[in-house]
C-alpha cells in the first residue's frame, strides 16, 4: 500500500509539469499579442510628460484621435526601455528565461512597484489569509451541521424554511449585500455601528493585546458577512444530499434493525461515508478562500489583498507579477487536487492506488 502511494504522488507530480508548461505557455501566447504593454504605457507617459513641458494644450487634443504609445519618441529611447523590461530579447527567449526562474522559485520582480514578485504576495497574504480563512471556516462550521439536520428532518417546515433563506442568500451577489451593509450598518444612512474600510483602526499600534484582537474581528464583520452568506447554500445542499442518500442505504436498515441509536448509527456509520464527496471538494474550496478572494469585496471594503494585486497588474500590464501570481497559484491548484485525493483514499480504504484509480 505504501509503495502504491508513493509511485501515485510520483506519477501525479510527474503529471503537474506539462499542465503547468500548458498554462504558462498558453497565457504567454495570448499575451504577446495584447495591446498596450508595459513598453508602450512606459513611453506614451513619458511623450505625455514631454507634451506637458512644451505646451500640452496642443498635443493632448492630438493624442486623443488614437493610441500613440511609440510616437514621437526616439529609437534609442525606445531601445532603452525595451532593454528595461527585457523586451529587447525575442520572444522564444524571454519565454526560456521565465520558466528557467520559475524553475528556481523566483517569480521576479515587478516593473512598477520596483519590488520582487514574492515581496508583493506576502504583504497582500494578511488581507487574504483574514478573509480566506474565516469565509472557508464559518461556511463549514454552520453548512455541515445545518445540512446534517436537513437531512435528519427532510421534508420538515425546518427544512423548507432553512432552504429559502439559504437559497435567498445564494442569490443575492456579495458585492450587492455589501453595499447594503455598509449604507444600514456602517453610517451609510442608518447606523454607524462597524467601521468602513481596512482590516484595523488608525490607533490599532497603540491598542493593548486584547483591544488589537477585538478591533480586528470589529473590522471583518462586514466584508466577512458579504463574502461568506452565498457560500452556505453549496455545501449545506451538498451535505444534505450526501447524507439522505447514504441514510436510505441497506446498512443502515440493518444497523438500526441490531438496536442502534439513531445518532450512533448517523455519527458511526452515516457521516465517515456522507463524508466523502465534501472530501472532494474540501482542499479546492479552501485554497479558492485564501488566495482567490473576492476583487469587488477588497474594493468595496479597502481591503489591499492578492484579488486586487491581480487585477491591478493585468490592467497595468505589470507581466512579472501576471506570470509569477499564475505560476504560484496553479501549482498550488495542482498540489491542492492531489492533497484531495489523497484524503479521498484516507476516508475510504475501499478506493486503492490502482491504474485508473484515484486519477
Amino acid at each position: 500500500m505504501r509503495s502504491e502511494m508513493t509511485a501515485y504522488i510520483i506519477k501525479r507530480i510527474l503529471l503537474m509539469i506539462p499542465t503547468l508548461l500548458g498554462v504558462l505557455t498558453l497565457t504567454f501566447a495570448v499575451v504577446q499579442f495584447v495591446p498596450g504593454g508595459p513598453v508602450e504605457q512606459l513611453m506614451l507617459e513619458l511623450k505625455g510628460k514631454g507634451d506637458a513641458a512644451v505646451g500640452g494644450g496642443e498635443s493632448s487634443g492630438a493624442g486623443a484621435t488614437g493610441y500613440r504609445g511609440r510616437q514621437g519618441i526616439d529609437a534609442e529611447r525606445l531601445a532603452e526601455v525595451k532593454a528595461l523590461y527585457g523586451f529587447d530579447k525575442p520572444p522564444l527567449e524571454r519565454y526560456g528565461l521565465m520558466l528557467k526562474r520559475f524553475a528556481q522559485f523566483d517569480l521576479g520582480q515587478s516593473y512598477y512597484q520596483h519590488k520582487s514578485v514574492w515581496d508583493l504576495v506576502i504583504s497582500k497574504l494578511p488581507v487574504s489569509i483574514s478573509i480566506g480563512l474565516w469565509t472557508f471556516f464559518l461556511t463549514y462550521l454552520v453548512s455541515i451541521p445545518l445540512g446534517i439536520a436537513k437531512a435528519v428532518r427532510d421534508g420538515s417546515r425546518f427544512d423548507t424554511a432553512t432552504s429559502l433563506l439559504i437559497l435567498v442568500g445564494y442569490a443575492i451577489p456579495g458585492f450587492v449585500l455589501g453595499v447594503l451593509l455598509l449604507v444600514v450598518f456602517g453610517g451609510g444612512s442608518f447606523l454607524q455601528i462597524f467601521p468602513l474600510r481596512g482590516l484595523t483602526s488608525d490607533n490599532w499600534a497603540q491598542l493593548s493585546l486584547m483591544g488589537k484582537i477585538l478591533d480586528y474581528l470589529w473590522h471583518l464583520v462586514l466584508p466577512i458577512t458579504a463574502s461568506v452568506l452565498g457560500s452556505f447554500a453549496v455545501i449545506t445542499m451538498l451535505t444534505k444530499n450526501s447524507f439522505l442518500e447514504e441514510i436510505r442505504k441497506q446498512y443502515v436498515l440493518t444497523a438500526r434493525a441490531k438496536g442502534l441509536s439513531e445518532n450512533k448509527v448517523l455519527w458511526k456509520h452515516v457521516f465517515r461515508n456522507a463524508l466523502l464527496p465534501l472530501i472532494t471538494g474540501f482542499p479546492a474550496a479552501f485554497i479558492g478562500a485564501f488566495f482567490a478572494g473576492s476583487l469587488l469585496i477588497e474594493t468595496l471594503f479597502s481591503l489591499d489583498g492578492l484579488g486586487l494585486l491581480s487585477y491591478e497588474s493585468v490592467m497595468r500590464r505589470d507581466y512579472p507579477v501576471v506570470f509569477g501570481t499564475l505560476y504560484l497559484f496553479t501549482l498550488i491548484g495542482l498540489f491542492t487536487k492531489l492533497i484531495s485525493d489523497l484524503c479521498y483514499v484516507w476516508i475510504d480504504p475501499r478506493i486503492q492506488f490502482g491504474a485508473g484509480g484515484g486519477s
